[in-house]
């Protein structure tokens, strides 16, 4: 039995996670970790992790990026592994993660979907084939209550392929005004509303054609599931930085 820090315990993300562990018998939430208290919550829960004595193997995130400090501090008393699946982190965050992992294992990703990580693996194939002839535009849409835009996986996206390219390319996060597309632009496009759970397209825009690589999301247990896999496939690691390369290579 792998027992669990839920962070972000009593979010949207938190809730879909413990509904489906409850199905899953080698899983179970220790404790949980939410600034909101949730009296229907059925094990301990902690507004500060300070407070929190229950001894758990694995930390699973789905939060905010003001929590990180907090994490890193709680998993490095007993060097417990943490998957980071929250979005929105600063360069000053990155190098904290960067550091931790030195200490801890430490496993983060901008989206848990195994398809949109296929993508990303399938991008660094094709992007240095089609970018001299082809322009890159990358289009995101979320739900109205999403706080960080562009998406942390419209970013993943558009860093995989810029890493990939040997001629230097500039992001352009939106278009406003009245310029003419410079060919070194990679666009980033980010739409809000409703309930959507998470679309991304990548699109390569040729002189006769458009290739898209597509993504939707239909359900929220889709990111949910790739974090319990990524919790088994935690357990019990060493130190070190992991990603859901390695999830799916190990699989």
């Amino acid at each position: 039995m792998i027992n669990i820090l839920l962070s972000g315990s009593n979010g949207k993300m938190g809730k879909t996670i413990r509904e489906l562990c409850k199905s899953d018998e080698d899983l179970n939430i220790k404790a949980g970790f939410d600034k909101i208290y949730n009296d229907t919550c059925p094990f301990p829960q902690y507004d500060n992790l300070t407070n929190c004595l229950e001894k758990v193997d694995v930390i699973i995130d789905f939060s905010r990026p003001e929590a990180l400090d907090d994490l890193l501090n709680f998993a490095k008393k007993d060097k417990t592994p943490v998957i980071l699946c929250t979005t929105g982190y600063s360069k000053e965050d990155i190098l904290k993660i960067d550091e931790a992992s030195k200490e801890i294992p430490i496993f983060r990703s901008a989206n848990m979907s195994l398809g949109i990580n296929i993508i990303n693996n399938v991008l660094k194939r094709i992007a240095p084939i089609l970018y001299d002839k082809y322009d890159i535009e990358i289009i995101e849409k979320h739900h109205n209550q999403k706080i960080d835009a562009p998406s942390g996986t419209a970013l993943l996206l558009a860093s995989t392929i810029q890493d990939v390219i040997d001629e230097d390319t500039n992001l352009v996060k939106g278009r406003d005004g009245i310029k003419k597309r410079d060919k070194k632009d990679i666009g980033i496009h980010a739409i809000r509303g409703g309930t959507i759970a998470g679309e991304h397209e990548v699109l390569f825009c040729g002189t006769s054609e458009v290739i898209t690589l597509s993504h939707q999301a239909l359900s929220r247990d889709l990111f949910a599931v790739g974090a319990l896999k990524a919790c088994k496939f935690m357990y019990g690691k060493k130190p070190g930085k992991y990603s859901m390369d390695d999830l799916i290579n190990f699989n």
